[in-house]
């Protein structure tokens, strides 16, 4: 069994989200990318949280499925809070991801919150007052089974590790709590790679969510989970994932692998100052400093760069492992086989894009055709062959696609709230003249 999940997301009730964003639209799009499993997103707002009790129905043990739609994806009651407080002397912003095994536990939670002065009708995100480690064991004081994950954890403004506003470690943050901070969640500016390299990440689990706004940006990024053996029974319930996650032994669900953004295509991968136009890789920022050249004041330090102030050793080619599959799809291990694999993929509707020429009319019309008669999203991306692609897609599709599963394309990383730009065919000269000016350390 093998269960793609997708556990950060938000609603329409949230800043800056599509309108579109309902139940029934998160589910649908769920099925077009081939998504298993996917969160409610944003259950602490009143409104959202009473479509999610009119709407769903529990299907087993903390999952849930439309009332009317059984049979389509399963949720899970995921949403994502935004602590902003003073510790230490500085101003701290973390995002949290709270997963709640059951409407009453998220009941108790949003009472909790609410008798504390916050306001949950604001924003699908809140914000909070409340420090993270408050946080943390207000809910785990409520019900022992939830299950609390720092989100995007090296974003800079909004962080744990963040540059801007976070601290330089778990234990920093969580203090002696930090024992039940069971995973972190990577963010799109960084991959397993870069978190392997942070000693206190080593016996945590490291998942990968889409913190998607719109139904298109859904499984951007995900965690897959798999069952041991020749398990064909298709039923789960939330301690399975939970448990997957903590790496409890014994468990029927471990984590088998995740589905990664190439990180320089994150919109805070390098250090810079969009406004001014100016972008430092890792190298030039240790060579140039941290102050923009134009306007004398702080570059966004980037997640390179933040990794690398926290790593106790850089992990380099030699230090990995990549395995192919029969299908032609390379994972990423350590050289051990002590950590999860990973994938890096490129969003479909991104590859048609580039195929199309840039015609965002000829790119959407492909990508429902492909879904609609060849497979999921991630069936293309994932799992089909290539002659089956060539026959469904054309072989320039095929030949994207061995591109991507082979990790061979060109990303301009992406900086300060931009994100990076991706190449799948580019003339090789151009190739190694972009490479040689704009070389990263990861």
């Amino acid at each position: 069994m093998q269960i793609i999940a997708d556990l950060q997301l938000h609603s329409k009730y949230s800043r800056a989200v599509s309108p579109n964003m309902t139940l029934d639209e998160i589910s649908r799009w769920s099925g077009v990318k081939g998504i298993q499993l996917v969160a409610t997103g944003d259950w602490t707002h009143p409104l959202w949280l009473r479509s999610i009790k009119d709407k769903l129905e529990e299907s087993e043990d903390g999952i849930y499925t439309l009332k009317e739609k059984p049979r389509e994806t399963k949720f899970l009651l995921s949403t994502e809070v935004s602590s902003i407080y003073s510790q230490g002397g500085q101003t701290r912003r973390v995002h949290n991801l709270i997963f709640s095994p059951s409407i009453e536990t998220c009941e108790k939670i949003i009472k909790k919150l609410t008798s504390q002065g916050c306001n949950l009708m604001a924003d699908g995100r809140p914000i909070v007052g409340i420090p993270s480690v408050d946080l943390l064991k207000m809910v785990l004081e409520i019900d022992e089974r939830v299950l609390f994950i720092p989100a995007h954890v090296w974003t800079p403004w909004f962080a744990v590790f963040g540059s801007k506003s976070g601290f330089d470690s778990l234990e920093e943050c969580f203090g002696a709590d930090a024992k039940y901070v069971y995973a972190i969640e990577t963010g799109l500016s960084s991959d397993p790679v870069m978190n392997w390299q942070i000693k206190e990440l080593e016996s945590r689990s490291i998942v990968s969510f889409s913190d998607a706004h719109s139904g298109p940006k859904l499984g951007r990024e995900a965690t897959v989970f798999v069952s041991d053996g020749d398990d064909n029974n298709h039923r789960f319930n939330y301690d399975d994932i939970a448990s997957a996650i903590k790496k409890t032994p014994g468990n029927r669900l471990k984590i088998g692998f995740t589905i990664e953004f190439f990180p320089e295509e994150g919109k805070y991968h390098w250090s810079g100052h969009r406004t001014c136009g100016i972008r430092y890789n890792a190298r030039q920022i240790k060579e140039k400093g941290s102050i923009c050249p134009v306007c004398h004041r702080p570059l966004t330090v980037g997640v390179e760069n933040r990794v690398l102030d926290l790593s106790e050793r850089l992990l380099e080619d030699k230090d990995l492992l990549l395995v192919k599959n029969e299908v032609g799809l390379t994972y990423v291990f350590d050289k051990d086989k002590k950590r999860r694999p990973f994938v890096s993929m490129i969003p479909l509707l991104e590859v048609l894009l580039e195929l199309n020429g840039n015609s965002q009319t000829k790119a959407q019309t492909e990508y429902q055709r492909l879904t609609d008669s060849f497979g999921t999203e991630f069936d293309i991306l994932l799992r089909k062959d290539y002659p089956e692609i060539a026959k469904a897609g054309g072989e320039k599709l095929r030949q994207a696609i061995e591109i991507i599963r082979d990790r061979k394309v060109f990303v301009d990383p992406g900086y300060d709230g931009v994100f990076g730009k991706v190449k799948i065919f580019k003339e090789a000269d151009e190739k190694v003249k972009k490479e040689e000016n704009q070389q990263s350390l990861f």
